[in-house]
């Protein structure tokens, strides 16, 4: 045990260094290459310059955009899947993502502004979320297996929606829209709401920490040891869809975070989610911030979806995950 407590610590120490090397590197690589001591210069003084403006006014706030989202996807993915006891749950998996796809390409159709297309994109998934919920009550109470089959229901009924308003969009908005369902934190300037909800979101989660671990072994342990299962689910469920909504509205529509995250911090320092939890945000923040700066420079001056690169990683990384485990 006390071996475990080690290596977590050392592997959150890590992933605070890999996110300091994350930062320094999208804030210094692009079509303008910044040294380190004028970004120092640009982050420590208010000091003009056009490498002082590229760096708080461009690079800063898309650095910290990706950094909040990846955090947020990473921590709504780790929830899900020790709540819903199922290996396979990401945040998407209650049709969030195709809900704020709807309201964010309705906007978009529609001609509206960024503010209005976040707007749109943050009410189309919550209310898919509501809707989900409201469809898999059922009896009274939620189980994994109706959650699971409502969200996907309700997401492939947000992909034909897609896919209609594609067909009738204009010529001039179709690839907007296309970039926006592939991850584009380019148009994230205001990134302050979804790093404070990662902060916020975080510290929410840790208190249940320990009733986390005991549903992980099984809802009948869990009730046995004094745990209030239904309370959990209805707390957890809802703050991980709010994680994810705002992650969504943010930088768009980006897979396999949530996904492949929770599942390698999980092999590197094992499902106390007491530990888990804050590796997995680190973590999450760190690749998506990562393969952001990575979306704009590798075939610069074309700049690629966010949301391609993270499923380049995240298939092969997928695949091994489950040639690993079979079961």
């Amino acid at each position: 045990m006390r071996g475990t407590r080690l290596r977590a610590r050392l592997v959150i120490a890590g992933l605070m260094a890999a996110a300091l090397a994350a930062f320094a590197w999208s804030l210094s690589a692009g079509a303008m290459p910044v040294s380190m001591q004028d970004m120092l210069a640009a982050l420590g003084s208010g000091e003009g310059g056009m490498e002082a403006d590229i760096v708080r006014q461009l690079r800063l706030p898309r650095a910290i955009a990706a950094f909040a989202c990846g955090g947020l996807l990473a921590l709504a993915g780790a929830l899900m899947q020790v709540l819903l006891r199922n290996p396979l749950a990401d945040p998407y998996v209650l049709g969030i993502s195709g809900g704020a796809a709807v309201g964010a390409l309705g906007a978009i159709l529609a001609g509206a502004t960024a503010g209005w297309i976040d707007g749109g994109a943050f009410i189309g998934a919550l209310g898919a979320t509501l809707l989900v919920f409201g469809l898999a009550h059922g009896d009274g109470s939620w189980t994994q297996t109706r959650l699971l089959l409502t969200g996907v229901i309700v997401a492939s009924g947000c992909g034909a929606a897609v896919a209609l308003m594609l067909s009738l969009a204009p010529e001039g908005r179709v690839k907007g829209m296309l970039f926006w369902l592939m991850g584009d934190a380019s148009s994230a300037s205001r990134p302050w709401p979804a790093l404070a909800l990662l902060g916020i979101g975080l510290l929410a989660a840790l208190p249940f920490a320990r009733e986390l671990n005991l549903l992980a072994r099984g809802e009948i342990t869990a009730r046995a040891l004094g745990v209030r299962v239904g309370r959990l689910r209805a707390l957890v469920y809802g703050l991980g869809a709010l994680l994810t909504a705002v992650a969504v509205t943010t930088v768009g529509s980006v897979g396999f975070v949530g996904l492949i995250v929770p599942h390698l911090v999980r092999l590197a320092i094992g499902n106390d989610q007491r530990l888990l939890l804050p590796a997995a945000t680190l973590a999450g923040g760190v690749l998506l911030c990562a393969a952001d700066t990575a979306a704009r420079t590798v075939v610069a001056p074309i700049q690629l979806p966010v949301g391609v690169l993270t499923a380049l990683i995240g298939v092969p990384v997928f695949l091994f995950l489950l040639a690993r485990h079979p079961r």
